[in-house]
């Protein structure tokens, strides 16, 4: 359950959305079973919707723990399409890559065990969409890097805005210039003061699953 939503619009959600395919149902329960952070399934449904409205070939996934977010955005892309998952635990790609080897696509995945940052500037740009889900301290690091390798009209999407492992209250305490509770919220606070003040991109603030941010590329 989202502390985000209210049970009426959650409720409606279930309802005005198709189902998910057996895969994605098969995650999202492996998720929930094992407690393992996911978005999602309407976060994971807007994140796919992401993708096709910016037409993306190439998609970069800061944290991709067991490839939930990255199977939504798998079925965005195209043939010679390229998706990059990272996490630091190489048993989450392991299995990533048993769920997503069971997907019908012609995309490319590659699975990078190891830190996000350093992986991330070992790849050329431009990418079409990018997902910051990773440690909420080295959030707005992760920005700056991908900045200049974002496509010109491309998304930068950043979970866990509202909840997760911050509260709402202590991060808008925070942009008001409270001092932060804890790492979490100093880390998503710092991000959300820096993504707002771009010329380059504008920001969005999305209240789905635990809260997304959406910086798209000013052309």
């Amino acid at each position: 359950m989202s502390r985000v939503l209210d049970d009426s619009i959650e409720a409606f959600l279930d309802a005005a959305n198709p189902e998910p395919s057996p895969l994605l149902e098969e995650m999202t329960a492996y998720g929930r079973e094992e407690s393992f952070p996911i978005v999602g399934p309407d976060v994971g449904r807007f994140l796919r919707v992401t993708a096709t409205l910016a037409d993306a070939d190439r998609v970069f996934e800061f944290g991709s723990g067991f490839g939930y977010s990255g199977a939504w955005f798998l079925g965005a892309l195209p043939e010679g399409g390229e998706l990059v998952l990272t996490d630091y635990d190489e048993e989450n790609l392991e299995r990533a890559e048993a769920f997503l080897s069971r997907m019908d696509t012609d995309a490319t995945v590659r699975y990078e065990a190891g830190d996000a940052m350093e992986t991330f500037r070992r790849y050329d740009g431009p990418f079409d969409v990018v997902l910051v889900d990773h440690e909420k301290s080295q959030y707005r690091d992760a920005f700056e890097d991908v900045r200049g390798a974002v496509a010109d009209g491309g998304v930068v999407v950043a979970d866990n805005m509202m909840e997760g492992p911050v509260n709402p209250a202590d991060v808008t305490a925070a942009l008001c210039g409270a001092e932060p509770v804890d790492d979490h919220t100093a880390g998503v606070a710092a991000y959300i003061e820096y993504v707002r003040d771009l010329e380059d991109f504008e920001t969005a603030f999305v209240p789905l699953g635990e809260g997304v941010a959406v910086s798209v590329k000013r052309p």
